[in-house]
């Protein structure tokens, strides 16, 4: 499995296509074979899910993504585990696991449709976040 974590500052992101970098991670036997950190190409409707598929991805982990974007890596063939928090390293030890378990995109609903015009609000759970996605 080769898995991509929308990464912030050492911690999942609260949305995957404005993090600032993406940690790629494979694991083979429960175990981390490689792991690498590439810069986030930009956002753009439909080109993350193209991108990480061409990286090898078939697992992205984040806090939040649109269901828009969800149904992208879904064509792609990538699965996509939301509702994720805490550090990035945290991540990978419950990926080798094989424990770790997705949740509620913390992304509000409509937040992320569309394609780059003004959208409504997505607070990430804090309410401090107003992005245009």
């Amino acid at each position: 499995m080769k898995a991509a974590i929308s990464t912030d500052n050492g911690n999942v992101s609260a949305h995957f296509g404005r993090c600032p970098a993406f940690t790629l991670v494979e694991i083979e036997d429960g175990k981390m074979k490689t792991v690498q950190a590439i810069s986030n190409p930009g956002h753009h409707p439909g080109f993350l899910p193209r991108f990480l598929h061409e990286h090898g991805v078939n697992c992205i982990v984040a806090g939040g993504m649109g269901a828009r974007a969800q149904m992208l890596f879904d064509e792609e063939g990538i699965h996509t585990l939301m509702g994720v928090t805490g550090t990035v390293d945290e991540v990978i030890v419950m990926l080798c696991q094989g424990s770790l378990q997705g949740g509620t995109s913390l992304c509000s609903p409509g937040a992320g449709k569309g394609y780059g015009v003004e959208k409504s609000e997505c607070t990430h759970g804090d309410g401090n976040h107003n992005h245009a996605h």
